[in-house]
């Protein structure tokens, strides 16, 4: 079996062969995909590449085909550079980022699905602005990316990661989840701290629905992309203090996959329930796609 099957076992495994953990995975994702290590730290590294490029050609003044997103990140890194934000200028980059990937997304800029697309700007939104605050090199950006992608591959086995399956929750929640364990590597955290954070940040978004406006990834989807960099620096904030789930991390990824199980249909990526059906939205969608 997978060390991917569950949290604990892949934990176990880094423990008892005295691996950290970034190794682990990278170990078992270069065997899984058939690459050398070699080559699988230059995947990794050109999927960092990517992140950062995207974020560079982020263009203020561009819009959605659909016009319902672009612009909205340059004001908050605006506002964030005016110094009268409420949480401060490294909390503002955060916010800032998470906007500027999602509104690059939405524009059809190249991005890294982590895991998905509609969650492509919680894990830059962490990991950059933290380089830049602390002065975290490329090779502790990239080793936890590994992190992040062992978390993310127990989640999409054990549940989903998939909107349409199981909400939002698997989505936003799960980049949340990744992004929280990155953090914890990235600040120096142990193996067991990842685990509290990616459980702390995957209960804190347990049952958000996916209902995106006219069925484009934009609407609520990349203000949650904010919601989901916020969750994830909060989750790793309480694990590194010392902070323990009282739910095993491999048992919250279960009832997630529980709720999204008995989510309603209409609410998961259906574009028939929550804010999709909202008057607004549907007006919104017959004027756009005439229907």
């Amino acid at each position: 079996m997978s060390v991917f099957d569950s949290v604990s076992r892949m934990l176990d495994a880094a423990q008892r062969r005295s691996l950290p953990l970034w190794e682990l995975v990278l170990e078992a994702s270069a065997q899984e995909s058939g690459m050398s290590r070699d080559d699988s730290l230059r995947t990794m590294q050109q999927r960092l590449a990517v992140m950062r490029q995207a974020d560079a050609g982020y263009n203020p003044a561009q819009r959605s085909p659909s016009g319902l997103s672009g612009g909205d990140a340059e004001k908050l890194r605006v506002h964030a550079a005016s110094g009268a934000t409420i949480a401060g200028p490294f909390v503002g980059s955060i916010l800032a980022a998470a906007l500027r990937m999602g509104e690059c997304n939405a524009c059809m800029h190249r991005i890294v699905a982590a895991p998905t697309a509609g969650a492509c700007g919680v894990l830059p939104a962490v990991l950059l602005p933290y380089a830049a605050q602390f002065g975290a090199n490329d090779e502790a950006l990239v080793r936890a990316l590994y992190v992040s992608a062992g978390y993310g591959a127990v989640i999409a086995r054990r549940a989903s990661i998939s909107g349409a399956e199981a909400g939002c929750q698997a989505e936003i929640g799960s980049a949340s989840a990744m992004a929280a364990a990155a953090l914890v590597q990235l600040h120096g955290g142990t193996d067991a701290q990842t685990a509290h954070a990616a459980a702390i940040a995957l209960k804190n978004l347990m049952g958000l629905v996916c209902d995106p406006v006219a069925g484009l990834v934009e609407v609520p989807c990349i203000k949650r992309n904010v919601i989901g960099a916020m969750n994830a620096l909060s989750a790793a904030e309480l694990a590194l203090a010392g902070v323990e789930s009282r739910i095993p991390v491999d048992e919250v990824i279960d009832a997630m996959r529980a709720v999204g199980t008995a989510m309603s249909p209409a609410l998961r990526e259906t574009g028939h329930g929550g804010l999709a059906a909202s008057p607004t939205a549907v007006a919104f969608r017959e004027a756009f796609f005439g229907t």
